[in-house]
């Protein structure tokens, strides 16, 4: 009885360390204090603040990073997922290489991914291409090769569970190999390719050192550095405090958030019930 009452705690005090800055930040954004632990009344000034012309940049910035999150991830879905289905088929000896190599960037540093990738920029923009190469497409590459090792990893277990009995009898009944593809493997691995969306959306909103070295002009910063909220943000600590509209944009991203997650675990919820109910129909 004490331990669970212990363990329990435990669970709590994490939790409540956790989101407690998170809460601390809504909270502030109910005032137009400058710094955070100063309260000038409650007021929703700061909302206002966030939907006028002044806070632009901060539009921009979140227009960026989600343009770039959005590809990003696509782009990484569909080769990490047909990455997984080859190197699924390959035999023994080159499967066990292939897959060695695919880990090696989740454990790496991501410094010394992005000083790789600067390296690679740079020469082939001296010595090949002769321009500079920093723009839109070098920060997508970098982040595609952030995520792509992340859906890779998310696709392989389903693919371990999937039961390849299935693709086989489809090419005996007369499928082509893109039929047994479109219609027996990938709805087999579809929540895999979905938990890899996901993480790869999630590693892109949230990167910082792969997009300040991999950077250039472009998308809706015009002719300057492509801004994201991570980079916009440190830029604005370097100057003085964080932008109280930023508070702001927390709690909408927040409830943002927290309403894909409800609208998932309902889903999933109503889908299991749904098969619970479903079955003994079938069977009957």
């Amino acid at each position: 009885m004490v331990k669970k009452i212990l363990a329990n705690a435990y669970i709590y005090l994490i939790l409540l360390l956790i989101y407690l800055p998170i809460l601390v930040i809504i909270a502030f954004s109910f005032t137009t204090a400058t710094n955070i632990g100063q309260w000038e009344g409650f007021s929703f000034d700061v909302y206002a603040s966030l939907f006028s012309s002044d806070s632009i940049d901060i539009w921009i910035a979140v227009g960026n990073t989600l343009i770039i999150a959005v590809v990003s991830s696509i782009v990484s879905v569909v080769l990490g997922t047909l990455g997984a289905i080859g190197v699924f088929y390959m035999r023994q000896k080159p499967k066990k290489v292939a897959e060695t190599i695919t880990q090696i960037p989740v454990v790496n540093s991501e410094i010394v991914m992005a000083l790789s990738l600067v390296v690679m920029f740079v020469f082939l923009g001296t010595y090949i291409f002769k321009a500079n190469l920093f723009s839109f497409w070098t920060l997508l590459i970098g982040h595609v090769v952030l995520s792509l090792p992340f859906v890779y990893l998310s696709v392989r277990p389903k693919l371990q569970q999937m039961d390849p009995h299935l693709y086989e009898a489809a090419l005996d009944l007369g499928a082509t190999p893109r039929q047994g593809l479109w219609k027996i493997i990938l709805p087999q691995i579809s929540p895999g390719i979905f938990s890899g969306f996901l993480l790869a959306i999630t590693l892109s909103l949230d990167d910082f050192i792969i997009t300040a070295f991999t950077r250039g002009a472009g998308l809706l910063s015009g002719n300057g550095n492509i801004e994201t909220l991570s980079t916009l943000i440190q830029a604005s600590i370097k100057r003085g405090p964080i932008p109280v509209e930023m508070r702001a944009l927390t709690l909408i991203i927040f409830l943002i958030v927290l309403a894909i997650v409800i609208f998932i675990s309902v889903y999933r919820q109503y889908k299991s019930t749904h098969k619970k109910f479903r079955r003994p129909k079938e069977n009957a």
